[in-house]
């Protein structure tokens, strides 16, 4: 069936991208995107989604800024859907912010996969040939070259995807959860690593998902007709993989708040590139750099797509706050305690850091920080704070909140 990619959308990663792209898809953010947000229409050609999340994902736009934008134009019952889809987001970083050990046990697990991989040459052979959209099933060969291809997927896709790699194809799932966050632009660890276990039934256990012929095939408009017996399940119960169930809810961790009176080394990561949003001019900055930790997303290269997003981001967040920084590259944290300390420095500030990657690389570092006197500070935005204590369950329990969340937020 059809897999041409023509009319690839260049994403630009500025702050006044992302709110044009806002802009422009405000007048669907109500009906139109509650009735045709399943439809994954192809390269080019998605109407009805916002496309916004790698914006959204280093806050080069703000999730709130999307909501109340949406409320704007459409009121909260019919801009419903595209609420909750926003608010999904927090509730996954949330979610693994009350479980840390979940991103632990995902990247050991991630460790034995690719050490599996390169040991068992049938193995690898057909990671390859899922990876590289040569499987002969020509919906997710499709899928796997758009993501290669443009940093991008439909979320309907995404979640056939996954299935069909799990179930189908029998491909261990952190391989797979891997194989997106190396290539996605809005590839967030929290969001993926999650939605990867609640396709196999990790998430919410004993539901797993499972693509389906005539799913597919509807909310493609035909552009893909799978045959039934191609899907057949190959596996499942992969809770039983994990028989203690989920860990027990932890607090959320405590943040060290910035000193006003300090000398002050700023640091700017795509964890969130709005940093001119903080009250900056009451800090005693002496120093200001940016980090690049993409490469830090996995063990195997990271899409070009994601590194030139990510160069793109930081730049556009330095420049709109009036800094010219020095560049850091996340690969060693004696370079990032060098900075600090030569510039006198006795807190690095940067906005919260989620689990994932860079909360990996400055937990390694604060030892050594710690020896030389310098605290680690972080930011909390309102937003996060007003859906994490309430991420402990499934996301139904984050639902009958949004009213509440919208009130303390203060978009009602």
């Amino acid at each position: 069936m059809c897999s041409s990619h023509t009319k690839t959308r260049v994403v630009i990663p500025t702050s006044a991208a992302g709110e044009a792209a806002l802009r422009a898809f405000a007048p669907r953010m109500g009906k139109h995107y509650k009735n045709g947000r399943n439809y994954d229409r192809g390269t080019g050609h998605h109407r009805d989604v916002s496309m916004l999340s790698p914006y959204l994902r280093c806050r080069l736009v703000l999730e709130q800024d999307a909501v109340e934008t949406a409320l704007q134009f459409h009121g909260a019952e019919v801009a419903e859907k595209f609420i909750q889809e926003v608010i999904w987001r927090g509730y996954f970083k949330g979610w693994m912010e009350h479980r840390p050990i979940i991103w632990d046990q995902y990247w050991e697990g991630l460790i034995d996969d690719l050490s599996a991989l390169e040991c068992d040459h049938d193995f690898h052979r057909r990671v390859e040939a899922a990876e590289s959209g040569e499987t002969g099933l020509d919906y997710f060969d499709n899928w796997a070259k758009e993501l290669v291809e443009t940093g991008y997927l439909h979320n309907h896709a995404r979640m056939w995807f996954a299935s069909i790699w799990v179930f189908t194809l029998g491909l261990p799932w952190r391989v797979g959860a891997d194989f997106f966050y190396r290539h996605l632009l809005d590839g967030d660890a929290a969001s993926n690593t999650l939605s990867w276990r609640w396709i196999t039934g990790l998430h919410t256990r004993g539901k797993h998902y499972c693509a389906e012929a005539q799913n597919i095939i509807k909310f493609t408009g035909r552009r893909f007709t799978p045959d039934p017996t191609d899907l057949a399940i190959a596996n499942h119960g992969l809770e039983a993989t994990e028989p203690d169930g989920l860990p027990d809810v932890q607090a959320l961790r405590f943040i060290t708040p910035p000193q006003t009176n300090s000398p002050t080394a700023l640091l700017i990561t795509d964890e969130d590139c709005r940093i001119e949003d903080f009250e900056l001019g009451a800090l005693d900055i002496r120093t200001v750099a940016t980090l690049k930790i993409a490469p830090l997303r996995s063990p195997r290269p990271v899409s070009k797509h994601v590194l030139r997003f990510e160069d793109g981001a930081l730049a556009d967040a330095a420049q709109r706050a009036g800094f010219s920084p020095i560049t850091l590259q996340a690969n060693s944290t004696d370079m990032l305690v060098k900075w600090a300390a030569d510039a006198g420095a006795t807190q690095i500030i940067t906005p919260f850091v989620t689990r994932g990657p860079l909360n990996d690389f400055m937990d390694a570092a604060k030892p050594k920080l710690t020896d030389l006197g310098i605290t680690l500070c972080e930011w909390q935005r309102d937003w996060d704070l007003a859906i994490w204590p309430h991420a402990t369950a499934g996301f139904f329990k984050i639902k009958k909140k949004i009213p509440s969340i919208l009130e303390q937020t203060r978009m009602t």
